[in-house]
C-alpha cells in the first residue's frame, strides 16, 4: 500500500487545483489562494514520500507534472484572466464589448508553464536547484493579485487592477519560466545555517509577509526570492540568460 501514497498526494493536489478552478469560475477567487496553498503542500510532500519510502517511479514523476500543470499552470492563468477582467470596467467601449477576448493573453502563463514543466523533465541540470522560475513561484505572485480583488492590496489596488500591468507580469513572468536564470530551491543537503542562509531568510521573510499582508505577502515574497536568487548568481559569479 505504501506505494501509493505519494501517488495519493499527488492527486490531491491535482484535486485541489480542480476545485480552486471551480471558485475561480463562480467569482469567488478569495478561496483560491487557500486551495492553492494545500495543493503546494501536498505537491511538495509526493515527492519527499516517494523518496522516503523508496518507491520513486517515472510514472509517479509524470503524474507530478500532470497535476503541476492544473494547479500551477492553468489556475494563475484562469486567475490573471479574472484580474484582467475587472481591470476593463473603466475601459474603451470597444475593449469593455469584447473584454473575454482582450483578457485571452492571461494564458500566456498557461502555455509557458507547460514549456517549463515539459522542460524540467528532460533538464539534468535541476537536481539541486532550479534553471528558470519554478511553476509554483509564478503562481504565487499571481495569486498574490488576488489581494487588489478582495480589497486588501491597500494603495496598490490601482496598480494591480491596470490592464497594462497585468499585460506586463504577464510577459515578464512567461520569459521568466523559461530563462536560464539560475534559482535557488528548498532542495538542501542538510540544515546547517551557514549553507542555507537564503532558505531560512526566504522562509521567515515568507511567514512574516502573509502576517504582515495577507495574501499581498505572496506576490512580495515571489519579487523577494526573485531578486534574492538574482543577486546569488551576481555575487557567485553565476551566468542569467
Amino acid at each position: 500500500m505504501k506505494r501509493h501514497i505519494p501517488t495519493l498526494l499527488t492527486l490531491t493536489n491535482l484535486f485541489l487545483g480542480c476545485v480552486a478552478l471551480v471558485c475561480a469560475f463562480n467569482n469567488q477567487l478569495k478561496w483560491v489562494p487557500y486551495l492553492v496553498f494545500f495543493s503546494g503542500i501536498a505537491d511538495a510532500f509526493d515527492g519527499l514520500t516517494a523518496r522516503m519510502l523508496n518507491v520513486s517511479s517515472e510514472l509517479g514523476k509524470e503524474l507530478d507534472s500532470l497535476a503541476d500543470m492544473v494547479t500551477f499552470g492553468v489556475v494563475p492563468g484562469v486567475v490573471l484572466y479574472h484580474l484582467l477582467i475587472e481591470s476593463f470596467q473603466h475601459a474603451p467601449l470597444v475593449i469593455a464589448n469584447n473584454q473575454y477576448i482582450w483578457a485571452l493573453p492571461a494564458f500566456l502563463i498557461t502555455l509557458f508553464s507547460a514549456l517549463r514543466l515539459a522542460k524540467f523533465n528532460i533538464d539534468t541540470r535541476q537536481s539541486m536547484g532550479f534553471i528558470g522560475l519554478a511553476t509554483p513561484a509564478c503562481t504565487m505572485f499571481f495569486i498574490g493579485l488576488i489581494a487588489a480583488h478582495n480589497g486588501t492590496a491597500g494603495f496598490l489596488t490601482n496598480v494591480f487592477l491596470n490592464s497594462f500591468f497585468l499585460y506586463a507580469v504577464a510577459v515578464i513572468f512567461s520569459f521568466l519560466l523559461i530563462s536560464e536564470i539560475p534559482m535557488f530551491s528548498a532542495k538542501t543537503k542538510n540544515f546547517k545555517l551557514k549553507d542555507n542562509k537564503l532558505l531560512y531568510f526566504m522562509f521567515f521573510f515568507s511567514i512574516a509577509s502573509l502576517i504582515i499582508w495577507g495574501t499581498l505577502g505572496l506576490t512580495i515574497s515571489t519579487l523577494v526570492y526573485i531578486a534574492l536568487s538574482i543577486g546569488n548568481n551576481v555575487v557567485n559569479g553565476k551566468e542569467t540568460s
